[in-house]
C-alpha cells in the first residue's frame, strides 16, 4: 500500500484509529491560524501514544527557527513539513528532515533545496493547505526526478487511484476530504479511504519504510 499521511490531527482517538488503518504519518499544525492549530503540548501527548513505526510530522508556514526549535524540544517529531514562502535557509538549519510545500508558481530553485521530499498541494485565499482543492498532478509527476514526492490536495476515496496514476507519488496527504470539521476526523471516511487505498495495485512508489523512509 502506498504510504499515506493523514494531516490535521487535534483528537487522539482520530490518530490512533488512522494508524490502526495503516497510516504511515500523522500531521500536527502548528501556524496559529490554521483551524486545525493544535498546541505543541497536546500534540505532544497524541504523539507518545502513537505505534513508534508512524511518523509524527510538524506542519509550519513561514515559522521562526527559534519556534520550530521549541516546537521539536516539546513533541516527538520525525519530520518538519514547511508550507510557507521558507526560505533555503531555514531549510537547511530545519533540525529535522524537511518536507517543503511546492507548487508550479514557486520561486525557489527546487533542484537546490534541502528537503527530503516536495508535497504539492493547492492554495485557497492565503490559506497553507487543507483546502480540498485538486493540485497538479502532472507536476507531481515531473518532480520525481528530484525528490520524493507527496501528493495532496482533494484527494479521496474518490480519486485516490486516478491521482496515483496520473501523479505516481511516492505517498499521498490527506486532510479536509476525511473530516467531519476542520480538525475532527471522520472516522466512517477514514475507514473508506484506507480500504480503497488498500485495493490500489502500486509498484512505482519508493518509501519502503513509509515516511521513515524520508529520515
Amino acid at each position: 500500500m502506498i504510504p499515506a499521511k493523514i494531516c490535521g490531527m487535534t483528537r487522539v482517538e482520530d490518530a490512533l484509529l488512522a494508524a490502526e488503518l495503516g497510516a504511515s504519518a500523522i500531521g500536527f499544525v502548528f501556524y496559529e491560524k490554521s483551524p486545525r492549530y493544535i498546541r505543541p503540548e497536546d500534540a505532544a501527548r497524541i504523539g507518545e501514544q502513537l505505534p513508534a513505526g508512524v511518523a509524527r510530522v510538524g506542519v509550519f508556514a513561514n515559522p521562526h527557527l527559534k519556534d520550530i526549535l521549541s516546537t521539536v524540544s516539546i513533541v516527538s517529531l520525525t519530520h518538519v513539513q514547511f508550507c510557507g514562502e521558507e526560505s533555503h535557509e531555514l531549510c537547511r538549519q530545519s533540525p529535522l528532515p524537511v518536507i517543503k510545500s511546492v507548487s508550479p508558481q514557486s520561486p525557489l530553485e527546487l533542484d537546490k533545496l534541502s528537503a527530503a521530499a516536495f508535497l504539492v498541494d493547492s492554495r485557497k485565499n492565503g490559506e497553507y493547505g487543507g483546502t480540498g482543492i485538486i493540485s497538479d498532478w502532472s507536476f507531481c509527476h515531473a518532480l520525481r526526478i528530484m525528490r520524493f514526492t507527496i501528493l495532496a490536495g482533494g484527494i479521496g476515496a474518490h480519486n485516490v487511484s486516478d491521482a496515483i496514476a496520473h501523479a505516481s507519488p511516492d505517498a499521498v496527504d490527506l486532510c479536509s476530504s476525511v473530516e467531519k470539521s476542520p480538525g475532527v476526523k471522520d472516522h466512517q471516511k477514514l475507514k473508506v479511504f484506507f480500504k480503497m487505498l488498500q485495493s490500489i495495485e502500486y509498484d512505482h512508489g519508493r518509501l519502503s519504510n513509509g515516511f521513515l523512509s524520508l529520515s
